[in-house]
């Protein structure tokens, strides 16, 4: 269990040991979407037990889809598309998307071609994120967008037709929303992304028989539409290299540290954070384990050493969006200067995390400037003894405990129960391995 309140955070001296984290949060949100509009059972193996993937969890199950635990594993009974469906006259089927932003936006794309009234709501965190840009692409498939342009949304499903959409920013959320909608619709669509994500949904749908082709170095996608079923499937989830990302990155920068991190997803969308950590001078070593027939997944092995700042841009932040928190936590213990531009989107997440994450190293004592687009960090300034807020959001209470494992003196965490919402037991490996 994740721990609650105001917790105190140590330094360590180093971290040893194995690891085997939770299930990638990721492809577990998407699992149990393409499950439910499967023609049959599926078996998910290893999902992830954060409390964002229960809420995707909770809505398969709203939406009339069963879904069971047999011996760890969990069963979704698909009916295909059409299970979804819903008397339009009946009112609004209430769907809470909790804390989690993927299973919202995916909602409303694989909603937005179903007959029914579906009206999505969340926290206030959730309900402070943007929903328009999702929203506004779906309405060149038919959809009639509604005024709202965040949670919570009440959607009208329709026939949708197929359409050429443009994404408005590089996020697999859009990408999986309109890939989700240009399924269902009448004719081919081409959907187009302006750059690089995490590539789970056009992975999984490719492997579950989905009429999806991919061109344009990733950017472009065509889609023969119709509402063909998904084939049912047995899936392996392998771990979270997001939240590997905090105990090799904190083995990377304490000499002395070696880490292995067994069974985690290999993915080369996903390991951003590991090439910048190389560029530190980090000495991180991937070993594929056996094929597997969706994602790779394998061993890191991460030993510790003398770490030096960097430039981080825009492309670099792409193939790192959730782990830069934790890269300026880093920064501000490796040698010289970090400095983090092209990072705008930070600001949409679970919190401002631009500013969370400068209010953090500032309550470690480093020294930081905010930018509107990213930081500069000065390195070998994290003393400790402050107090850090987890602004409401996993990935700086996460980053607050690698800053005061690397921190000369402790420090106090407020908010540490939010490590639950992708890694319930995060706390519990940290102390195991710092030990």
């Amino acid at each position: 269990m994740a721990a609650h309140g105001t917790i105190r955070l140590e330094p360590a001296e180093r971290i040893l040991g194995r690891l085997s984290v939770p299930g990638d949060k990721s492809i577990s949100h998407r699992a149990l979407l393409f499950a439910a509009v499967a023609g049959g059972r599926s078996r998910i193996r290893g999902l992830s037990p954060g409390a964002d993937v229960a809420s995707t969890r909770r809505a398969v199950a709203r939406l009339g889809i069963a879904v069971r635990e047999e011996g760890g594993d969990v069963l979704v009974e698909g009916s295909g598309w059409r299970g979804l469906d819903r008397d339009p006259g009946l009112p609004a089927l209430e769907l809470d998307c909790g804390n989690s932003g993927t299973t919202a936006r995916l909602l409303l794309g694989l909603l937005a071609g179903r007959r029914g009234r579906f009206r999505l709501h969340g926290d206030a965190s959730l309900s402070r994120r943007p929903m328009d840009r999702v929203l506004r692409p779906l309405a060149r498939f038919g959809l009639d967008p509604p005024s709202a342009t965040t949670l919570p949304v009440e959607i009208v499903g329709t026939r949708l037709r197929g359409a050429r959409v443009d994404a408005e920013v590089p996020s697999a959320q859009v990408k999986g929303a309109l890939l989700l909608a240009a399924l269902q619709a009448e004719g081919e669509s081409e959907i187009r992304v302006p750059g690089r994500s995490r590539d789970h949904t056009e992975r999984m749908l490719a492997a579950l028989g989905a009429p999806v082709r991919t061109a344009g170095d990733g950017r472009i996608f065509r889609v023969a539409g119709g509402g063909a079923d998904l084939e049912p499937f047995d899936l392996a989830v392998p771990g979270d290299p997001s939240s590997a990302a905090f105990f090799v990155a904190l083995a990377c920068a304490r000499p002395g540290s070696e880490l292995v991190v067994e069974g985690v997803s290999l993915n080369p969308t996903r390991l951003g954070f590991v090439r910048l950590l190389r560029r530190m001078g980090a000495s991180i070593e991937q070993i594929p384990g056996p094929e597997r027939a969706i994602e790779p997944a394998g061993t890191l092995v991460a030993r510790g050493g003398r770490l030096h700042g960097i430039a981080i841009d825009a492309g670099d932040v792409a193939d790192a969006i959730d782990e830069i928190p934790l890269l300026a936590v880093v920064a501000a213990a490796a040698d010289g200067e970090t400095v983090i531009r092209g990072a705008a989107e930070l600001r949409l997440k679970e919190s401002d995390r631009i500013r969370a994450t400068a209010a953090l190293l500032r309550a470690a004592g480093a020294r930081a400037e905010e930018f509107e687009d990213g930081l500069a960090v000065r390195g070998g300034s994290l003393r400790g003894g402050g107090e850090v807020d987890a602004a409401g959001d996993h990935r700086i209470a996460m980053s607050a405990a690698v800053a005061a494992a690397l921190a000369e003196r402790p420090l106090s965490l407020r908010g540490a129960e939010w490590v639950s919402i992708s890694y319930p037991s995060f706390f519990e490996d940290l102390a195991r391995l710092t030990r």
